[in-house]
């Protein structure tokens, strides 16, 4: 009965936090502890109770006050004076200044929103069909929640022990740029022909735009560096970015005025809210079902079916992929984790591999769908409608598939760096 609201809910369209707070009226319907609705009440609030989570809200604020200050405009033409003169140039920008946009946000929806509106009116005055055009921006944008700092990465941390954000944020590293190599590797083979030959740029204002994106690049170092020379925590850290967009706004690039807060603020509260109202929801049911012991079920019943590790992780990978068509990414990990993890962990996985590989697989998710968040974004900005953006993103979902692949079979691609730094 649970699993049927659950369903029903999702397939009419209900958001998930209310889809699984509705699922949860079934077992609160008696009354009894811990059905009760107070029992349920208060294990929503525990769940998103937490110093941890703060880190979630500050980082979107980052993201917004950069995406304000000009930050972003800034990368896209510091990223166009590095590669843009290499053939299918302005593809490759795209891609590598969603590598850079994603030190900034680690949001794949906020790198989507931010760089789309530039870069597909940009590349099609270039040559590019618009769809590609769009295709391309929600691909790259997956990269965001894989390198540092990660939204994601922070939600999986509170969720399972064992793991660091740290690690994890390391972890990313690798793996993301891998990523972005490899799309670059898909332009160059099958899309360098759209585009016209770049004009060449007057020497001083390359020195300018360079001079200009160095600021907005300190900020992931400074971020990083400082989570991982143990100075400040994930949660302090997010708001030493939120300081540091603030002051780049205000005083060094003079983009953001007193007036303009009230909205970033507001747009914060909203975009976190609904972050946080999923958090709270799948605690709510995560709670109830270990209750019941339900993963333990699940863990042994998984063990007597399967024994390797590659095993695992291939059911794994195309369990996610599905799941991945009708659920948000960070709502299927708060509902799937808690009962994979303990399974990769007793066959032996890296729990920062699995976790990089779970992380991955969800956030491709995002471009796939009926459900891909990514894809509605950016066909608002594009306008091409679905069907031509899912035609054109299939080959793109493949090399993400791909690399996915790569990622979960060679483990040294996720573990190395980690290893090297101690974690």
């Amino acid at each position: 009965m649970v699993f049927a609201i659950l369903l029903v809910s999702l397939l009419i369209g209900v958001p998930v936090a209310f889809a699984i707070l509705a699922a949860l009226f079934y077992f609160m319907g008696t009354g009894d502890f811990p059905y009760s609705i107070q029992g349920v009440a208060t294990q929503l609030f525990a769940g998103i109770n937490s110093f941890s989570l703060l880190a979630i809200p500050l980082f979107i604020l980052a993201g917004e006050l950069m995406n304000e200050s000009g930050i972003t405009t800034r990368i896209i033409a510091f990223s166009k004076v590095m590669i843009g003169r290499v053939s299918g140039g302005l593809a490759h920008v795209n891609i590598w200044a969603s590598v850079m946009f994603a030190g900034l946000s680690g949001s794949a929806v906020a790198d989507t929103s931010a760089l789309g509106r530039v870069f597909i009116p940009e590349m099609e005055k270039e040559g590019y069909p618009r769809d590609f055009a769009a295709a391309l921006t929600a691909a790259s944008s997956v990269i965001g929640p894989i390198i540092p700092p990660s939204i994601p990465v922070i939600i999986y941390a509170l969720i399972v022990s064992g793991v660091s954000v740290p690690a994890l944020f390391i972890a990313g590293i690798v793996p993301g740029l891998l990523l972005a190599v490899f799309l670059s590797l898909y332009v160059v083979f099958f899309a360098s022909h759209y585009q016209k030959k770049p004009t060449q740029m007057p020497r001083e204002q390359k020195v300018t735009i360079l001079i200009d994106g160095i600021v907005p690049l300190l900020m992931p170092v400074f971020v990083i560096g400082s989570i991982l020379l143990g100075v400040v925590t994930p949660t302090e850290a997010a708001a030493f970015a939120v300081a540091y967009a603030l002051i780049v706004g205000v005083f060094i690039f003079r983009n953001i005025r007193l007036r303009d807060l009230p909205g970033i603020f507001s747009r914060t509260m909203v975009d976190s809210a609904v972050i946080m109202i999923v958090i709270g929801a799948v605690a709510a049911a995560n709670w109830l079902l270990t209750f019941n012991r339900i993963p333990n079920l699940l863990t042994d019943w998984t063990l007597s079916l399967i024994s390797t590790p590659w095993t695992f992780l291939i059911a794994v990978i195309a369990l996610l992929l599905v799941v991945g068509l009708f659920l948000e990414g960070i709502a299927a990990m708060l509902v799937l984790v808690p009962i994979l993890h303990p399974i990769a962990v007793q066959l032996g996985i890296d729990p920062v591999h699995f976790a990089i590989v779970v992380i991955f697989n969800l956030m491709i998710g995002l471009i796939t769908p009926p459900m891909g968040l990514c894809l509605f974004v950016v066909d608002s900005i594009a306008n091409v409608g679905m069907a031509r953006l899912t035609r054109r993103i299939l080959p793109l979902f493949a090399v993400q598939v791909g690399v996915l692949l790569l990622v979960a079979f060679v483990p040294a691609i996720v573990t190395t760096l980690p290893h090297l730094l101690g974690f």
